[in-house]
This record gives C-alpha cells, sequence and structure tokens, in this order.
C-alpha cells in the first residue's frame, strides 16, 4: 500500500514525522538509499494513539563511517520535533540483500530502539515475520513496493520462526517470570501468545486484536478475563511500563501461555512440523 492510500496520511502529525525520516534519510545517503516503508501495527491493522511507528530503510550496503554518525545526528534532532510522534520512531537500516533474501534473517543491522537516539546493532527487526509483514502488507513511504524485492517467504519458514521465537520468550517467562512483572509486559504478553496461536493456525500475520478475538471464540473461556484486561490495559504504554503487574494476573498469564504453546504444538503437528526439532534449529 501506498502511504497516500493509508489511513495515517490524514494526520499532519504523522505524516510531517515520516516525511521528515524519508527525506533526511535520502538526503544523506544519497544514491545508497533504496527505500522507506512502515511495518508493525501500521501495516498489520492494529495501529492507534499508544502505538510506534515501525520503520524499516532500506539502503545498497551496510552503513558505516561519516554516513552512519550524519544519520545519528538526524534522528537526535528528529526525536526533538514537536510532533509527539517523533519519539514513537522505532526502526532498522536494512541492507538490500538481507531484506531480499529471508535466510539472512538473524544478522545484525542498525536498528533504533522506541524512545531512543541512538542507533545499536541488532536483530529485532531483520527476522522473517518481519519481512512477511513488508513483502504482503508493508506501507510504501519511498521506493519500490517491497514486493518486487524481498523473496517469497515459504509458508513453513514463517510458522517455525514464529515459534522458535515465542517458544524462546515463554522458556524465558518460565524460568523467571519476573520478565512480565510489569503491567506492560504482563498485558502484551497474553495479546502476543492470542495472536501467536492464531497467526500461526493461519500461516500468515495478524494483528493482535485478531488474535484475542480468536482466543476468546476458541480456548476455554476461563481466559476470557484475562484477554479483556489485556486488551483494555493497552492505553499509555510509558505509564503502563512503569506499573507493577497484578500478580495474579503474572501467575495466571504464565499458565495461559503454557496452554498456547500447546495449542500451537498441536496445530505444527497436524501440519506435518516436529515442534521439538524447531527448538533444536534455533
Amino acid at each position: 500500500m501506498k502511504f497516500e492510500e493509508h489511513p495515517h496520511y490524514d494526520d499532519p502529525a504523522i505524516r510531517v514525522v515520516l516525511d521528515r525520516l524519508v527525506d533526511g534519510a535520502a538526503d544523506i545517503l544519497g544514491g545508497t538509499f533504496v527505500g522507506a516503508w512502515l511495518q508493525g501495527s501500521s501495516a498489520t491493522g492494529d495501529f492507534d494513539e499508544h502505538s510506534d511507528l515501525d520503520f524499516v530503510v532500506g539502503v545498497e550496503r551496510d552503513l558505516a563511517g561519516d554516513e552512519l554518525e550524519a544519520l545519528q545526528a538526524f534522528h537526535r534532532h528528529l526525536f526533538h520535533h514537536p510532533s509527539p510522534w517523533a519519539q514513537h520512531l522505532e526502526g532498522s537500516y536494512i541492507p538490500r540483500e538481507i531484506l531480499r533474501d529471508y535466510r539472512r534473517s538473524g544478522e545484525e543491522v542498525w536498528y533504533l530502539d522506541h524512545g531512543s537516539t541512538t542507533f545499536e546493532r541488532s536483530t529485532h527487526d531483520n527476522t522473517i515475520v518481519v519481512k512477511w509483514i513488508l513483502r504482503e502488507r508493508g506501507v510504501v513511504l519511498a521506493g519500490p513496493d517491497p514486493s518486487t524485492f524481498i523473496d517469497p517467504i515459504p509458508v513453513a519458514k514463517l510458522r517455525e520462526d514464529m515459534y522458535r521465537t515465542f517458544a524462546g520468550w515463554a522458556q524465558a517467562i518460565f524460568e523467571d517470570p519476573k520478565v512480565i512483572s510489569s503491567h506492560f509486559f504482563q498485558t502484551f504478553a497474553v495479546l502476543s501468545y492470542c495472536r501467536m496461536v492464531n497467526d500461526i493456525r493461519r500461516g500468515e500475520i495478524g494483528s493482535k486484536r485478531e488474535g484475542a478475538a480468536w482466543a476468546k471464540a476458541n480456548l476455554d473461556p476461563r481466559w476470557h478475563d484475562l484477554i479483556d484486561r489485556a486488551w483494555l490495559g493497552r492505553p499509555n504504554p510509558a505509564l503502563s511500563a512503569s506499573r507493577p503487574a497484578d500478580p495474579r494476573d503474572v501467575r495466571r498469564t504464565v499458565a495461559f501461555i503454557r496452554v498456547c504453546l500447546e495449542k500451537t504444538r498441536e496445530l505444527l503437528l497436524s501440519m506435518g512440523h516436529d515442534p521439538h526439532a524447531i527448538c533444536l534449529t534455533a
């Protein structure tokens, strides 16, 4: 989808930030600039006033030296733009060949975290899931449609990548539930595991809203109140991150994650995947 056709385009506070992002990056990078796109909730349909602006800028090669320093200075300046959306940019600068090939997911690229003004090397956006979203649903800010240069991603690889990611996070939570001890991460976990099951079932990436609706319709009704509270707890993430979660909800979330993983393993086995083998290849 072109940005001009997206609902964000009607919001001048969002449009001015994205225009400055594209113009600044293209000016600094020159011929190295390939394009810029939105992914995340902007593309999958969950975007609201509390969301991030998840972007990817494609580049011809990895960045270094004066070019990287100039981009760093540009993002520090952009962060202080009067529009509040300037503080909600999150994204990566990814070389074209790494973007193109899902098999190169997991390589570190330059990443700007939400609320940060400093680049770091990270695999955060260089994932099969992000590449699928870009290819199938990405919002074009500048440059070519991602579907023209990102290789098709086999649905089996997408399912395996999702399961590997969420099984790994679950293991960390089981070992130390304090990982989800803030209200933000507790509610985020509930909605993320709802989405995981639904996305693996469908073989495509959807929204957290769709995942929550599917989970309420298909999982045991005893989880309805936990899912509802998680959805209602999405607003004000900055405040939510600093507020402790209800210990009872943390305990129930751990149990809910176990249920979601078991349901996902059943789905994968029915599709000819071996969940244990997926974990071994992480």
